[in-house]
């Protein structure tokens, strides 16, 4: 019995100041981000999903809902599908820029391979495969999809790959509004697939 997990990542959020929001309310979709999400709820029109799950977040429940209408679903919420903690919340990171340049920020680079500045990669590994067992179990024998974020997506992904979960950010392959889908044989996992139905976007974008 073939079972397929996607795994969405939200659309663009509006971020003028372009700081690195995390797990803050009030970030919502920009325009482009709520055309994003109508172009993947197009792209998957035909797909047999039975059940669609996001994040607690706006930006991820904005992107899920175009989605789960047109397959007549509510949208249902998942904790664990939630953006990773950080530290540098509300703060502008990028390299050369604001927070990074002050010394009292300094100890919380210390260790980048767990990393230090946020939530251990490990957890979030851990909270996103329980977050898509279910998701498994509740469409079995047909597709589910499940809104989350660039992080905890990237890090599962690994996680599945048997790979480090430490990585160069630049390297991501998680545009925004992509697929990562998750293909099951009965309870294994077969195939890892990737799409960008929206089309590619820069994983180093702060905020994105």
């Amino acid at each position: 019995m073939t079972t397929i997990v996607h795994l969405l990542r939200h659309g663009e959020v509006h971020n003028p100041e372009g700081i690195l929001y995390g797990r803050l309310p009030g970030f919502h979709l920009s325009e482009r981000g709520r055309r994003q999400a109508l172009t993947v709820a197009e792209a998957v029109a035909a797909h047999d999903i039975t059940h669609v799950v996001a994040s607690p977040l706006q930006r991820a429940q904005e992107t899920a809902a175009p989605i789960a209408a047109a397959h007549r679903l509510d949208v249902q919420t998942d904790e664990r599908l939630i953006e990773a903690g950080n530290m540098f919340e509300g703060q502008k990171v990028a390299v050369g820029d604001g927070a990074l340049r002050q010394p009292r920020h300094w100890s919380k680079l210390r260790n980048p391979f767990l990393p230090s500045w946020g939530e251990p990669y490990v957890e979030i590994a851990h909270r996103m495969l329980g977050a898509v067992l279910r998701a498994r179990s509740k469409a079995e024998g047909h597709e589910a999809l499940c809104v989350s974020h660039q992080l905890p997506i990237w890090t599962l992904r690994r996680f599945l790959e048997a790979k480090p979960l430490w990585h160069d950010p630049r390297r991501r392959q998680c545009s925004l509004a992509s697929l990562t889908s998750l293909v099951f044989d009965g309870e294994e996992l077969v195939k890892i697939v990737y799409s960008e139905p929206a089309g590619a976007t820069d994983p180093k974008v702060t905020g994105a």
